[in-house]
């Protein structure tokens, strides 16, 4: 026997040595299962598991091991490892022995062996063991591995990389997966049980208690064998890696791609927490009302950076930043901008908030308010803030639908994607779906004063500037919606003068309810955030008795008090070209007050004037309109009507054809091209023009 050990030692020693892996190579080209992301400030927030075929936890530290660890180690596996070089050869004399004249054979593989086939995959043994070559080639990569490696680093790195148990490989998924603790805090009875692991991974409890008691009285520990046997038992009835709700699982499963990533979000880690807690809270309390589901997301007015991100409190697989959900009065600032901007509103003009039937290809619509009554006439201040709903249908009769749709689009809806007669006249009141981070990220473009910038997850450098920022709303209307929605007066309408709206700093804020209180939605932007809030369920049930104000407006407020708790926001300046000017209602409709005015647009009086005094004016299709043709809907049904105000006594004419009385709306089917309708007088003498073009059917 001593022959042919001293034959390996020369054939070794005459061997041509290859090139081992450095210490700092290995350590380098390790990965975690996981994927950490990380927050602004590069506090870990959420982890996710990217390999589903080993658990591994990022790599740790020989002195950041409980020394118990090594020793029992040592003791069951290596107990010279400190003196031999690689290759253990009176370990290997006995075991050959053994194994000539035994039935169990033994083995004599050191750590450093061990370590060698963990890092080369040729030397990992077959479904029959290894072969001679493959054993030679081991013991080679054993010794050149100790000629370049310390000790140390041997020992790091193979309780680093050895499977433990089932899935957990590595010293950090063995300690939290069994004993729910770092390395760093084993004990010598759980490091007994772990070195016992070794050379059974898959071995069940019986046997690794036999083992464990063994290298326990080997190393004559205090613990009695049933003391270890109750921890086995433990260890094994534990879930793997069991983990707390994790803050941010949406963000995580968008960012991380691959095991071991560190990404650096955006997000705000304490922020983050505050807002799902704040969320959870205002679920639970709603429970009651059948609201079970609801999501947030808060926005860097100036970057675009997402600063927190709760896709679902409850920590399921839908994403409700991300689904689509009926927009309800949502969308009302977006109307309103538009009119002001085209100067056919002001926002102390007089809107009418009566009943209205409004014809359609499907029949009449009847817009209501949500208390169901009407106010009469009321500013477009009022109307807006206290979020009626006639006058917001009948300033989309003024600006038009496709206008409207379209700057809907500018703005980052991206789910409109059917034509504006889909929605019809309800697009005023939010018949279209939207996601919560595109809709919060329009009213960002409202607190930018009207400039639209995209929404990110990930930093943007110092000079990447807003998400490729440009104007699509006017500064000066925009300014005037934030102040209208920032008015606790001309909301109380509605809402009262106290509410969850009414912060005490400057805010814009709007709320809205879906058809059937299915959707539930708060949106406002102080001087540097927006936040958006959704709450709802994620099945399309409706709720039961919840408004804007009591269901997504409470949790709105307590971020919104959250991000302000050290300094408060203040109101926007004007820009150039708004003035604000004293202005008196006649009759006394309103009291009088000052109000913000685009430059040329301002008036000391607003006077009522009824119907049938008002000046005529073509309300639909606008002027310079461009409608077009749905495919969807058979030819001969398609309809567009035409809309006026103070038609009394004038007709319809289009193209130079007389067509009916103006004083309904006139049902007309649209021929693709360019077109002019006139009111016209008795004497065919033209009132009031518009042009329009209609799209489809061949056109362009």
């Amino acid at each position: 026997m001593k022959l042919i050990v001293s034959a390996l030692v020369l054939a070794l020693a005459s061997a041509a040595v290859q090139a081992v892996p450095t210490f700092d190579a290995v350590r380098a080209a390790y990965r975690s299962s996981d994927a950490e992301l990380l927050d602004r400030h590069g506090e870990p927030i959420q982890s996710l598991r990217i390999d589903m075929a080993v658990r591994r936890m990022p790599w740790v530290a020989l002195g950041d091991i409980s020394p118990a660890l090594p020793a029992a180690v040592l003791q069951a596996e290596d107990q010279r490892f400190y003196e031999h070089k690689g290759v253990d050869w009176s370990a290997a004399a006995k075991a050959a022995w053994d194994n000539l004249f035994r039935t169990r054979p033994r083995g004599a593989s050191t750590i450093t062996m061990q370590l060698a086939a963990l890092l080369d995959p040729a030397l990992q043994p077959a479904a029959k063991g290894r072969s001679w070559s493959q054993k030679w080639d081991q013991v080679k990569a054993a010794r050149e591995l100790d000629a370049e490696w310390s000790k140390q680093q041997i020992m790091e790195a193979y309780l680093n990389m050895v499977s433990y148990r089932g899935e957990l490989q590595g010293v950090g998924a063995a300690a939290r997966g069994m004993f729910g603790k770092a390395p760093s805090g084993l004990d010598l009875s759980e490091s007994v049980i772990l070195a016992s692991l070794l050379r059974g991974p898959a071995a069940g409890q019986k046997v690794v208690t036999q083992r464990a008691c063994g290298l326990a009285q080997e190393l004559r520990l205090p613990s009695t064998c049933s003391e270890i046997q109750l921890r086995i038992i433990l260890a094994w009835g534990r879930p793997q890696l069991a983990s707390s709700l994790p803050p941010a699982p949406q963000v995580a499963q968008q960012l991380l791609t691959r095991g071991g990533q560190a990404v650096r979000s955006t997000l705000d880690a304490g922020l983050q927490r505050y807002a799902q807690v704040v969320l959870r809270q205002q679920l639970t309390a709603l429970n009651g009302r059948n609201v079970n589901d609801g999501a947030l997301v808060v926005l860097d007015n100036a970057s675009g950076e997402i600063l927190a991100y709760v896709g679902n409190p409850g920590g399921g697989d839908v994403d409700g930043v991300a689904a689509l959900r009926q927009a309800g009065s949502t969308l009302k600032p977006f109307l309103y901008e538009l009119a002001l901007e085209r100067r056919q509103i002001t926002a102390a003009s007089l809107m009418d908030d009566s009943p209205i039937d409004v014809s359609t290809p499907s029949g009449l619509y009847a817009p209501q308010n949500y208390d169901r009554g009407f106010k009469g006439f009321v500013s477009a201040r009022t109307a807006l803030a206290s979020s009626l709903n006639v006058p917001a249908v009948r300033t989309l009769m003024m600006t038009g639908m496709e206008r409207f749709h379209e700057r809907l689009r500018e703005l980052g809806l991206s789910s409109l994607t059917q034509p504006a007669e889909y929605y019809g006249y309800s697009l005023a009141l939010g018949s279209a779906e939207v996601s919560l981070l595109e809709l919060s990220n329009a009213y960002r473009a409202l607190a930018n004063g009207g400039v639209y910038g995209s929404a990110t997850l990930m930093r943007r450098g110092a000079d990447a500037g807003a998400g490729a920022a440009r104007r699509v709303l006017d500064a000066r209307a925009s300014f005037i919606v934030s102040d209208i929605l920032a008015d606790r007066a001309a909301r109380s309408v509605t809402f009262g003068l106290k509410n969850e709206l009414a912060t005490t700093f400057w805010a814009a804020v709007k709320t809205g309810t879906s058809k059937d209180m299915r959707d539930n939605w708060c949106i406002g932007y102080s001087d540097k955030y927006t936040v958006g809030v959704w709450v709802g369920n994620f099945d399309g049930q409706s709720m039961w008795d919840v408004s804007g104000v009591t269901g997504a407006a409470p949790v709105w407020r307590d971020v919104m008090d959250y991000l302000h708790r050290g300094q408060p926001s203040r109101a926007p300046k004007p820009p150039a070209g708004v003035l604000r000017q004293q202005v008196a209602f006649q009759p006394e409709l309103e009291s009088a007050r000052g109000e913000w005015f685009i430059a040329g647009t301002e008036s000391p009086v607003i006077a009522l004037v009824r119907d049938e005094h008002r000046a005529p004016k073509i309300l639909y299709p606008g002027d310079a309109s461009i409608l077009a043709i749905d495919p969807d809907i058979p030819d001969a049904t398609q309809r567009v009507f035409f809309l006026a105000q103070g038609g009394h006594g004038l007709r319809w004419q289009l193209d130079g054809e007389a067509l009916g009385q103006a004083s309904a709306d006139y049902p007309w089917r649209p021929t693709p091209g360019q077109h002019q309708l006139a009111l016209i007088d008795a004497n065919a003498n033209p009132v009031v023009t518009t042009r329009f073009q209609v799209r489809g059917g061949g056109a362009q």
